[in-house]
C-alpha cells in the first residue's frame, strides 16, 4: 500500500489536505519549502554536526553508543530553537513558527496551534531506524493529541529509511509500548500495528512536509542505501487550550511568546509517571 498525498497548491483552502488528516490522520504538503531554504537548513545543521556531537544539543544516548554506529556522530539534535547562542538555533526558531506550517496545522487541530519542540535528524547511510510509536505517549497532551510538522531535507524513500504510518490509527488510543530491536531502532518502543491496519511508506521530496496527529502510529527502518542521509527537521505543535502537556516541552505562541501549559499527571498507559526524557 502507498501513499497518495494531496497535493498542497490543490485548494487556498487547504479543504483537501484538512479532509485528509481528519480521515487518516496525516497528510503530505507537496513543497511547502523551497529548494533554498532546504539547502540553508541541511548547511546549517551539518556545520553545525562537523565537529561530532554537541554538548547540550544532541541526545546524549550517543555516549552509550560504539564507535562503529553511525548514530555516535550524528545522533539527533533535541530542541535545537533553545539554542540562540549556536547558529542552528535562530534558524529552527523561525521554521518553528513559519507562517506556512501556522496556517496549515490552525486547520488540522481547529484552533490556534502553539510550538512545543524542535528535533533535527541526520541519519546517515547504515543508521538504524526508530520503531513504529506514538508521540502523544511522550507528549501527554490532554485533552486531544499534538500535530507533528516533519520536514524532509532530503529525498525520503524506503531505501534510505523514509517514514511509515498506519493509516486509520489516529482513531486509537494510546498504547503502553512493548519492547523495540535495538539491531533495527535506536529507541526502545515499540506499537505493534493492530489487526486490520498495516503500515505504509510516505515518499517524500527535500521542501515536503508530513503532517500527522499524536496517535498516528508511525517510525521508520534503517537507512540501508550505501551512501544517503535521509535529513529531516521536526516540530511538535498542541492546542493552545491544552490543559496538560508533558513537563519536557515548553510552549509557544506563533508571534514567540511563551504558554504556560499545567504538566501532565497521572500513570498514563503504562500506569506508570510520564516517560523520561522528551520524544
Amino acid at each position: 500500500m502507498s501513499l497518495t498525498a494531496v497535493r498542497e497548491e490543490t485548494s487556498e483552502t487547504g479543504s483537501p489536505l484538512a479532509d485528509q488528516f481528519a480521515r487518516d490522520g496525516y497528510a503530505v504538503a507537496r513543497g511547502l519549502f523551497s529548494p533554498q531554504e532546504i539547502a540553508e537548513i541541511r548547511e546549517t545543521f551539518m556545520a553545525q554536526a562537523a565537529s561530532g556531537p554537541v554538548e547540550g544539543l544532541s541526545d546524549g544516548n550517543h555516549k552509550s553508543l560504539t564507535p562503529d554506529d553511525p548514530l555516535s556522530w550524528y545522533p539527533r539534535m533535541m530542541h535545537p530553537h533553545r539554542h540562540p547562542e549556536l547558529p542552528v538555533g535562530p534558524l529552527s526558531a523561525r521554521y518553528l513558527l513559519d507562517d506556512r506550517l501556522h496556517r496549515l496545522l490552525a486547520e488540522f487541530l481547529g484552533e490556534e496551534p502553539v510550538a512545543a519542540q524542535s528535533m533535527f535528524y541526520f541519519k546517515p547511510a547504515g543508521a538504524r531506524g526508530q520503531e513504529l510509536h506514538q508521540d502523544n505517549f511522550y507528549l501527554r497532551v490532554q485533552p486531544g493529541t499534538c500535530c507533528a510538522a516533519w520536514i524532509a531535507v532530503d529525498d525520503a524513500d524506503e531505501e534510505n529509511g523514509g517514514m511509515m504510518v498506519v493509516p486509520g490509527s489516529n482513531d486509537l488510543e494510546i498504547a503502553c509500548p512493548q519492547k523495540a530491536d535495538a539491531a533495527r531502532s535506536f529507541t526502545s518502543d515499540y506499537v505493534p500495528v493492530p489487526e486490520g491496519m498495516e503500515a505504509t511508506p510516505v515518499t517524500l521530496q527535500a521542501g515536503d512536509v508530513l503532517f500527522f496527529n499524536g496517535s498516528v502510529i508511525h517510525g521508520s527502518y534503517p537507512n540501508t542505501s550505501r551512501d544517503r542521509f535521509r535529513r529531516s527537521l521536526i516540530f511538535h505543535y498542541v492546542p493552545e487550550t491544552s490543559e496538560a502537556l508533558s513537563n519536557h516541552y515548553a510552549s509557544l505562541r506563533f508571534d514567540g511568546t511563551p504558554v504556560a501549559i499545567p504538566a501532565a499527571t497521572g500513570g498514563g498507559p503504562c500506569g506508570t509517571s510520564q516517560p523520561m526524557g522528551p520524544h
